[in-house]
């Protein structure tokens, strides 16, 4: 998850608590919304960055838990969040608690308390990705090269296996062809092999991908990445997706995540379902099962078998159907599956 913005309307150069904010919020507040208010002004005071994720890991909260005090905050008015198209948190306007019992009070919002730079974008490029076939001999001289030779290496111990001469190639063709740096490769490998992916033809479409974005460091691909957490890849291989997640997918998983607000085991159960049920538009099926859950109340895993097995009595209990004809025929349930095979086999 990117970086916040957060903005504050009454900057000093100390964290200051008012005595309104004493009086009137701490005492129905409960500890992670103090904890993670204070750590807002705290940030803010001294213009640092922040993300939800970065201040899950500072009081070893779930960012779910985050989110619910930055809404807790958000109603109490002491903040207001931004948003983009997919629900996800961009921006935090901290406001006076004072003003708020007080109108006279200007609560406009108009110092900015992280840098409103834009960030360095990666230009995207078209070119051609045909891999050259590289002599024998331009293989001896990319692996006599210093840099070359710690990289392959290293590469060997990421990829727990000696190098061939097709895998060199590939790497050869990362940099060579593709731009790529020695630390940029570097990486590459260890961010596909953190995702449990060890094939030089996965890494090379990865690197791929990063040269169409325009990607040329370190620092950018990490900003990509940085995108997607390992959750969201956990959902996709559940799924049988092998590929990086396109934005369509992505949509489906934040709303499934933030909107929805289900855990992944609910989701992953989802997902099980899914793939036991069709080989194709998976992301759409599993997303009517999800949507069904949500309407249905389910918050936890033990929810969805409370709700199987009331499903289990409802159909048990159902009354038979009428024996006017007009009745049968809406009251059916026809197994279209099956009588799909029959016509074929005729």
């Amino acid at each position: 998850m990117g970086f916040l913005t957060i903005y504050q309307n009454n900057y000093t150069d100390s964290t200051v608590i008012s005595n309104h904010f004493i009086d009137e919020y701490m005492e129905d507040a409960n500890d992670a919304q103090l904890k993670i208010y204070l750590y807002l002004l705290r940030m803010v005071n001294a213009r640092l960055d922040t993300s939800i994720g970065d201040i899950a890991d500072k009081f070893n909260y779930t960012e779910k838990d985050v989110k619910r005090a930055l809404a807790y905050w958000e109603r109490k008015r002491l903040l207001f969040l931004d948003y983009d198209s997919h629900k996800n948190i961009t921006g935090i306007h901290l406001l006076d608690s004072s003003a708020i019992s007080n109108p006279s009070v200007n609560t406009a919002v108009t110092y900015p308390f992280v840098s409103t730079a834009v960030p360095e974008q990666p230009q995207v490029r078209q070119f051609s990705m045909e891999k050259p076939n590289y002599t024998a001999d331009q293989l001896r001289d990319f692996k006599a090269d210093e840099n070359t030779a710690r990289l392959l290496f290293v590469a060997e111990q990421y990829l727990k296996k000696p190098l061939s001469a097709n895998d060199m190639r590939t790497i050869l063709f990362i940099m060579d062809k593709l731009g790529f740096s020695e630390d940029l490769t570097d990486y590459l490998i260890q961010y596909c092999v953190d995702r449990g992916k060890r094939d030089l033809r996965y890494i090379e479409k990865v690197a791929i991908s990063w040269a169409e974005q325009g990607i040329t460091t370190q620092k950018q691909a990490a900003a990509l990445a940085g995108k997607y957490d390992k959750a969201v890849y956990e959902i996709m291989r559940a799924l049988g997706k092998n590929n990086l997640p396109t934005e369509t997918e992505v949509a489906y998983i934040d709303r499934w995540r933030k909107f929805y607000g289900f855990d992944n085991d609910v989701i992953l159960t989802a997902c099980e379902r899914t793939v036991l049920a069709t080989d194709s538009h998976r992301f759409e099926y599993a997303d009517s099962i999800l949507t069904s859950w949500y309407k249905a109340g389910v918050h936890h895993k033990g929810d969805i078998k409370s709700l199987d097995e009331n499903h289990r009595r409802s159909k048990a209990n159902r009354p038979t159907a009428s024996t006017n004809k007009f009745n049968q025929f809406t009251q059916n349930e026809y197994d279209f599956e099956a009588l799909e095979k029959e016509i074929l086999s005729n």
